[in-house]
C-alpha cells in the first residue's frame, strides 16, 4: 500500500512547486484532431494539477520528432541553455519519449526529464485512494519504468528523491512519484515479478467486479455510465443527481475511482449511475491495459451518458477523444 512520502512534487519543502519547462513538437506527418498549441496548453495544465510551476514553453515544427532527442539537435542545446537560464527542476516533453530519447536528454540537460506519459501516471498516483486503484496505477508505473531501468537511472533515483518512498503522499519529485517508485531500486527481475503479481490481484479485482455486475443484472435496473473528458463535470452531474458528495474539484483527473449510486428518475425508473474516470487525448495505451477492470464499469454499462464542457475551446476536440477511446476500449 503507498505511503505518503512518494510524489513527483515535494509540497513539503519550503522552496516552493518546482520549477517545470514545456516541450513539444508539431510533427506534420501526425494526424490529430488537436492543434499543438492547445496540447501544450494542457500539458501546462498536467503539470499545474501534479504540483508543478510552468516557467516557460518551447514549440518546434518538424516532420517526426528527432529520434535521439525530440527536439532537434540545434533546439535542444537551445533547450539546454534556456532551462539553465531558468533554473529549472525538471522538463516536461508533450509525447512519450522513447528511453533512448530521455537518456540523452538527461546527459545533456541539467534537469529531470519527464514526458506525457509518466506525468499522467504521477497524477493518477496522486488520485488513486481505493486498493484497486493503487495497484492498477503501481502496474502501470512498472511497466512504464521497466525498459527504461538502468544502473545510471537507479542511482538518478536515489540521488533524485527515491528514498523518499513509493507513493501518492506529499514527498519526492515528478517523474518518480506513485506506488511504484521505490520499484526502480530493485532489478528487472523483481520488478517483472511484481508486475506479474499485480497482474494476478488486479485480474481478482476484475472477477469480483464481474460477480457484482452480474448481480445489478439479475436486479434488472439499468446501469448509466457517466464519460467525457476529463474535467468536463462529469462529478458536478453525478453529484447533482446523487448527492453523493464525490469529489469534484476544477483540476484533471479529480476522480480515478468508480463510484455508483441508485437514482430514481421522474418517471420512476431505477437507475444505476456510475461515475468513472475522464479521458484525455494521448492516453497511454497501458494505462487504458493497466485500468481494464476499471474501465470495464463503461464497457458492461448499458447506455454512456457522455458529459461534454461546450463552454470549452476545445469542446469538439475532446468529444472527439472520448469516442476514440471508447472505441479503443471494445
Amino acid at each position: 500500500m503507498p505511503t505518503t512520502k512518494d510524489r513527483l512534487i515535494d509540497t513539503g519543502v519550503k522552496r516552493g512547486p518546482e520549477r517545470a519547462f514545456l516541450v513539444a513538437v508539431e510533427a506534420s506527418e501526425h494526424d490529430s484532431v488537436w492543434s499543438a498549441e492547445d496540447s501544450l496548453d494542457e500539458l501546462g495544465a498536467l503539470a499545474r494539477t501534479a504540483g508543478a510551476e510552468v516557467v516557460g514553453t518551447m514549440l518546434q515544427r518538424l516532420p517526426h520528432p528527432d529520434v535521439n532527442t525530440y527536439v532537434g539537435k540545434g533546439r535542444a542545446q537551445e533547450l539546454s541553455d534556456t532551462e539553465k537560464q531558468l533554473n529549472c527542476d525538471l522538463v516536461i516533453f508533450d509525447d512519450e519519449l522513447t528511453p533512448t530519447q530521455q537518456r540523452n536528454l538527461e546527459k545533456l540537460l541539467n534537469a529531470r526529464v519527464v514526458d506525457r506519459t509518466a506525468l499522467i501516471l504521477d497524477i493518477f498516483a496522486q488520485h488513486a485512494h481505493s486498493r484497486e486503484g493503487h495497484l492498477q496505477v503501481e502496474l502501470a508505473q512498472l511497466e512504464y519504468r521497466l525498459p527504461r531501468l538502468s544502473g545510471q537511472d537507479v542511482e538518478f533515483t536515489r540521488q533524485a528523491g527515491g528514498s523518499r518512498g513509493a507513493a501518492s503522499g506529499v514527498g519526492g519529485a515528478i517523474g518518480v512519484r506513485g506506488p511504484g517508485e521505490t520499484m526502480l531500486e530493485i532489478d528487472r527481475r523483481r520488478i517483472r515479478s511484481r508486475i506479474s503479481e499485480l497482474k494476478s490481484e488486479i485480474e481478482d479485482v476484475r472477477k469480483q467486479r464481474a460477480i457484482h455486475r452480474r448481480q445489478r443484472a439479475a436486479q434488472a435496473i439499468p446501469v448509466v455510465a457517466v464519460v467525457g473528458y476529463t474535467n468536463a463535470g462529469k462529478s458536478t452531474l453525478f453529484n447533482a443527481l446523487t448527492e453523493a458528495g464525490v469529489l469534484a474539484e476544477n483540476k484533471l483527473f479529480a476522480t480515478l475511482d468508480p463510484v455508483t449510486r441508485h437514482i430514481v428518475l421522474p418517471n420512476h425508473q431505477e437507475v444505476l449511475l456510475t461515475d468513472t474516470v475522464g479521458f484525455i487525448q494521448k492516453l497511454p495505451t497501458r494505462l487504458i491495459a493497466a485500468f481494464r477492470a476499471t474501465l470495464e464499469e463503461v464497457i458492461e454499462a448499458d447506455i454512456l451518458l457522455e458529459v461534454v464542457d461546450i463552454s470549452h475551446e476545445n469542446a469538439i476536440e475532446q468529444s472527439e477523444t472520448v469516442q476514440e477511446v471508447l472505441e479503443e476500449l471494445e
